[in-house]
């Protein structure tokens, strides 16, 4: 597995995503796109103004709830789903009879299969599947991530374990059984009339290099892909399930597989498990792309979403499921191919008076979860993020020697960057002495910064300031950065604090005690009872 890095977007790099995964990867990159088009970003709590009436789920935490404006207009949205698409279209697009019922009616290819519920017998259901011919798939009705599908169950007695799993360990009622399509398995972005993005999703695997073993390579192609934004927390996991599929080719974990094979782990393809994303936008087949805009215009009010097809041997593309609510990760961060910018697609569909914003690909970015800090907190409902420069942002480095490590000095440093509308960082450096850096739209105000170096001299003594340029990415407003040093000062001095605190404590406890042991304390018993009994009374 290579590293595909040099061709994932330049302004969404790996340092700004730091530790933001899954859902909240989604929602942050839409987010962000918004933000630095000059959009006003809010996020919100669950069920907060318009989110009551949106289809929403697993909403407990921040993070996957916001809403763009543009001072006219406001649009909301949950995850990477917005307000145009209607609470209807999200419950077909949820439920996988639902979405076949609506792709057969306008014609769009799916597998030939039917919905089975809990009245429906094993004997029914095998009586079925032999009349499709084996292969089939066994599905439950309502599921994501690949949980609960069977591929390729090629007997009764597969198909009966499949059945029986599902309704026992899963307490799924109703389920789904259909034709196996024998393909390549691909996701689609659409957004109206156009695929704005495609990728091919490989199942789980790993390639021989001749010495090493499955469970070594599985091992070293997830420290790979913890370098991923969206596969960081998509390991292989080494399973029943894995171990069963390997053993049924005759290998196991302690196999040394030969230089260049590669050898599948799963039959499953989802990311989600540990398949591989690889782009092929420019290689899909446009009978392909016309079948997933198809699949789209069939589900109503469903303006954009991710459609998933599965193409057979000989070309033809059958619509497996179409999603509303999907994944965007894979298509931004393939191992393999172009980074498709899906979020830029987004706000043009919903902001497209913005278009002409779009290339304000800054190296501004926000801090998510310092954003969220009051959501989470529980201090308010909804948290405005600091609006983003719009324009050329000029940035500079100041490096300062001299009695600078002040905290006072620093936060003088950060008022005068407010001042004048600069946005940075401040970090102390080794041989005492500090790194600034400081952004802003206005050229001279950059330049003018080094004269605020010198303007607090009761709380420093600046020796010598150099400049360098800067191309790094800043985050919003200016922040004063702890040195490890210093961090580890500061932890020391909480302790302290605290471990006094604690000894207060037990010394009132201590008193405490000795009082309720007093002779004055015993002899007032009962006054106090008969207090008590007064103010009930009352």
């Amino acid at each position: 597995m290579a590293d595909n890095q040099e061709n994932w977007l330049k302004h969404l790099p790996k340092e700004i995503l730091d530790g933001i995964q899954g859902n909240y990867l989604d929602s942050y990159m839409v987010a962000l796109e918004g933000w630095r088009r000059g959009l006003t970003l809010k996020w919100h709590i669950k069920d907060h103004e318009k989110f009551k009436d949106l289809k929403t789920w697993f909403v407990d935490e921040p993070g996957q709830l916001f809403s763009l404006s543009n001072g006219e207009k406001v649009h909301y949205f949950f995850r990477t789903r917005g307000d145009l698409i209607t609470n209807e279209a999200v419950e077909i697009g949820k439920s996988k009879q639902k979405t076949k019922e609506y792709l057969e009616k306008a014609n769009v290819k799916v597998p030939e299969g039917k919905e089975f519920n809990e009245e429906s017998t094993i004997e029914e259901i095998k009586a079925y599947a032999e009349s499709l011919g084996y292969p089939v798939v066994v599905k439950p009705t309502d599921g994501s991530f690949g949980r609960g599908v069977y591929t390729n169950v090629l007997s009764d007695g597969e198909l009966e374990f499949s059945v029986q799993n599902l309704r026992e360990q899963l307490n799924t009622d109703r389920i789904i059984i259909e034709k196996y399509v024998d393909g390549e398995d691909f996701r689609l972005y659409v957004i109206e009339n156009e695929v704005v993005g495609a990728m091919k999703r490989i199942p789980p695997n790993v390639v021989g290099d001749g010495k090493h073993t499955i469970r070594q390579l599985i091992e070293q192609k997830n420290l790979i892909r913890q370098d991923n934004p969206r596969l960081i927390n998509c390991q292989i996991k080494i399973n029943n399930e894995l171990k069963d599929y390997i053993g049924r080719h005759n290998l196991s974990l302690d196999t040394v597989v030969e230089e260049g094979k590669q050898i599948f782990l799963s039959k499953k393809c989802n990311i989600s498990i540990g398949g591989d994303p690889i782009d092929v936008l420019n290689d899909i087949s446009p009978d392909a792309k016309q079948i997933a805009i198809n699949a789209l215009k069939a589900i109503p009010n469903m303006s954009h979403g991710a459609v998933d097809l599965m193409v057979d041997r000989n070309g033809q593309a059958y619509v497996i499921e179409v999603n509303a609510t999907a994944q965007i990760g894979g298509l931004l961060f393939p191992i393999k191919g172009e980074s498709r910018d899906i979020p830029s697609a987004i706000i043009d569909y919903y902001f497209p008076e913005t278009k002409e914003n779009k290339g304000n690909k800054s190296q501004m970015f926000f801090d998510f979860y310092d954003v969220l800090d009051p959501l989470f907190n529980h201090e308010a409902s909804s948290t405005t993020v600091t609006p983003a420069p719009l324009g050329k942002v000029f940035a500079k480095k100041y490096i300062v020697t001299g009695d600078v490590q002040n905290m006072g000095y620093h936060r003088g440093l950060r008022k005068q960057a407010f001042e004048r509308e600069l946005h940075g960082y401040v970090m102390s450096v080794e041989d005492e002495g500090i790194e600034v850096v400081v952004a802003g739209l206005d050229p001279e105000m950059v330049d003018d910064f080094k004269n605020g170096l010198y303007e607090d001299p009761e709380r420093s003594e600046v020796e010598e300031v150099r400049e360098e340029p800067y191309d790094g990415f800043l985050n919003v407003g200016f922040e004063i950065k702890l040195d490890l040093k210093t961090q580890i000062n500061e932890i020391n001095d909480y302790k302290k604090q605290l471990e006094r605190l604690d000894l207060e404590i037990k010394k009132e406890e201590k008193k405490r005690r000795k009082f309720k042991q007093s002779f004055s304390w015993k002899v007032s018993s009962p006054i106090r009872l008969f207090g008590a009994i007064v103010k009930r009374i009352k």
